[in-house]
């Protein structure tokens, strides 16, 4: 385990220009991988390598990378801000130990901050808050950490405060050691320790004592010495202290910077090996055993059977297909045999490979704790379990939300239909909130994604990357059926064929959600056998699969509860598959009794833009159906907080440059899914 303790797993995440790419390329530079300091708006970055990540300046895949800082091996996944590329979010921290969540100092806190902390929250990963663009006109430090505090119900306690801001912005002040630590040449290489200047020491000390009373909580040593002589704490004894709170996601450090200006990078590094955890702090992960069902655990150990998460594909022009891996036990060795969880087959690694951005370098183990790169596996995606052929296991997978965009695609020549297909394929193969559907009645081929600049920035690619030019449709809304009256149904299915024949009857409640929750809930209340408990399983999968096309329109089915209540089965006609088709028939029959609605997705929108464009923005709002809930003035700005409908989006960026001479941004967050209006809906049904 002494290997596993010097790794760090990272994550740097923050909504769209927080600064999280630039605090990235700081990171390579002090850490001497890199030895020009790379720009967003010069479009020369490492990280976003992509040349389409050049050419917008946001990163749109999540790209790894490995580094190392007094002795520790960090590797560095620096994942997307815009939503539309959110499952590059999602993969990332499935396979993180820690995270460190960047905010703007003059922004705070926008919607797609609380997407991503949500997202962290939910795997439960410790982070570290730096807020960055100290440099920038109206940065507020303090402002900012309340902003944290109140809106994403954080913990969080600053360890540095910042000595000055904006144009003045020269440094922070360290609260565990207390000095100033003030940078002072051009490159941001060298800063000088210095005492923490006058008009600043009440503050500090003010801010020093809030930290140890926190700490006081949750560590005993701190509990004693802050209660009888707080100046006996040593450094070492707040170090271990907030290190425990950290990992416990009990207080989560807050530090300042300036990554732009080459200010306050290198404390960053050490907070992230001093308070982060490694794999060893996180000692097991849970399975399930494919031989016994079984849950099992997995201890992080280098000695213990193989076991890994492939966490993502990556199309490589040079090394062909990589697929990065997360190691969660034992080592991994080219020349390995290893078993994948969803195929059921075994794959040979030939290749393994340490991830160096746009670049590779080859290695001959990746142990416990350690991400890598394996080259050339074929048929394995994303999500996938690889483990030792002797001891299959299957890891939690990684869930991805549903596309909610669509456009019809075709190729602009007849020559390039198998290109397309096959550059479909592998692009499908890379992002996993990428669907590609044939519309049965059309015959259409329908490209689906997260929104329209996922499915644009996907549209580039087939012509950059695969040379496919293609001709597309308007964009289709994912929308979907729900029902809002519960109805009593019986069916039976029954088939003869002059020899063995077919039969089921059942009798089911088809009803909405009480819980909201999407998908089938599905209650077994068949008494004395009626129906035998093998066939149950049946019924369950031929709601599921019914679902999936709706009695309104054909949407899918977003959510339904059905009880099933009674049955029938013949002594030798009946079959499982009998009961399925019973209950994909009696869904189509019950379902236009239970009044079918519309939903469609909503999205929570947040505009910035300077006051005097407020009236004509929130008028453009209404008009596309969206209702304003909230107007607030931050740092000379005002943001406009809406829930709009999708469909009302479309081309919405494009107006708001009209509306505001360029000086607006919207942010778009997925909200949930509403009923469509009655007028409205009819509209969208007699269209599809």
């Amino acid at each position: 385990m002494k290997r596993s303790k010097e790794f760090r797993n990272i994550g740097i995440m923050a909504h769209v220009d927080a600064g999280k790419t630039t605090v990235t390329e700081r990171i390579l530079y002090y850490t001497g991988l890199t030895h020009k300091l790379g720009s967003v708006d010069e479009g020369n970055t490492v990280m976003d390598s992509d040349p389409q990540e050049e050419k917008r300046g946001i990163t749109i895949s999540s790209a790894a990378i490995t580094t190392y800082w007094n002795k520790h091996q960090i590797n560095i996944i620096d994942t997307p801000g815009h939503v539309d590329f959110t499952a590059e979010v999602e993969r990332s921290l499935r396979v993180l130990d820690g995270t460190i969540a960047v905010f703007c100092a003059k922004s705070g806190v926008q919607p797609q901050s609380e997407t991503v902390w949500n997202q962290a929250n939910h795997y439960n990963i410790p982070r570290i808050v730096l807020i960055n663009k100290m440099d920038r006109q109206g940065a507020d430090f303090n402002r900012v950490v309340q902003e944290i505090r109140d809106m994403l119900h954080a913990n969080v306690m600053p360890i540095q405060l910042p000595v000055g801001a904006e144009d003045n912005f020269t440094g922070v002040v360290d609260l565990i050691t207390m000095k100033a630590l003030i940078w002072n040449s051009q490159d941001g290489k060298n800063y000088d320790v210095q005492d923490i200047p006058a008009n600043m020491l009440e503050e500090a000390l003010k801010a020093r004592n809030s930290l140890l009373e926190e700490l006081s909580l949750y560590d005993e040593v701190i509990f004693d010495k802050y209660m009888s002589d707080p100046l006996s704490i040593t450094v070492n004894e707040i170090h271990t202290a907030l290190r425990t709170a950290t990992l416990q996601m009990q207080v989560i450090p807050v530090l300042a910077a300036a990554a732009y200006r080459n200010k306050g990078i290198q404390p960053l590094l050490d907070a992230v090996v001093q308070y982060l955890p490694s794999p060893a702090d996180i000692p097991s992960v849970k399975g399930i055993s494919v031989e016994s069902d079984e849950e099992i655990v997995i201890s992080t150990d280098v000695e213990n059977t193989f076991a890994g998460l492939a966490f993502k594909i990556i199309t490589d022009e040079y090394t062909g297909k990589l697929t990065l891996v997360r190691v969660y036990a034992g080592v991994l060795r080219g020349g390995d045999t290893l078993w994948n969880s969803r195929t059921g087959k075994k794959v040979r690694i030939s290749r393994l490979m340490r991830i160096m951005s746009d670049k590779y370098e080859t290695v001959e183990q990746i142990e416990a704790g350690d991400i890598g790169a394996i080259v050339g596996l074929k048929d394995v995606r994303t999500g996938d379990t690889l483990s030792h052929p002797d001891h299959p296991v299957l890891l939690e997978k990684i869930s991805f939300p549903e596309p909610m965009v669509g456009y019809a695609i075709e190729a602009k020549s007849a020559k390039e239909v198998a290109k397309l297909g096959e550059a479909l394929a592998k692009l499908q193969e890379e992002d996993p909130t990428l669907t590609v559907e044939v519309d049965a009645s059309s015959g259409q081929t329908i490209l689906k994604g997260m929104g329209e600049l996922h499915l644009e920035v996907v549209i580039e690619k087939l012509s950059a990357d695969y040379q496919v030019e293609i001709n597309k449709g308007e964009p289709q809304i994912a929308y979907k059926e729900v029902f809002t009256q519960p109805v009593v149904h019986r069916e039976v299915y029954k088939k003869q064929n002059g020899g063995s024949g077919s039969f089921a009857e059942i009798q089911f409640e088809l009803a909405p959600r009480e819980d909201g929750v999407a998908g089938l809930e599905f209650i077994n209340e068949v008494k004395g056998g009626a129906i035998p408990r093998e066939f149950i399983p049946s019924v369950k999968k031929g709601f599921e699969e019914a679902m999936k096309t709706g009695a309104l329109a054909g949407y899918p089915v977003n959510s339904m509860r059905v009880r099933l209540l009674d049955g029938n089965i013949h002594v030798t006609d009946s079959h499982a598959l009998d009961f399925e088709h019973a209950a994909s028939m009696g869904f189509r029959d019950a379902a236009k009794k239970a009044v079918p609605r519309l939903l469609e997705p909503f999205m929570s929108v947040e505009v910035t833009m300077p006051e005097e464009h407020t009236g004509v923005i929130t008028g453009d709002l209404n008009r596309r159906r969206g209702v304003i809930r909230g107007i607030e003035m931050k740092a000379s700005q005002q943001y406009v907080k809406a829930e709009v409908p999708l469909s009302g989006l479309f081309g919405y960026v494009n107006v708001l440059r009209t509306l505001s001479s360029g000086r607006a941004a919207a942010s778009l967050t997925f909200q949930d899914y509403q009923l469509v209006p009655n007028g409205i809906a009819e509209k969208v049904i007699a269209k599809g």
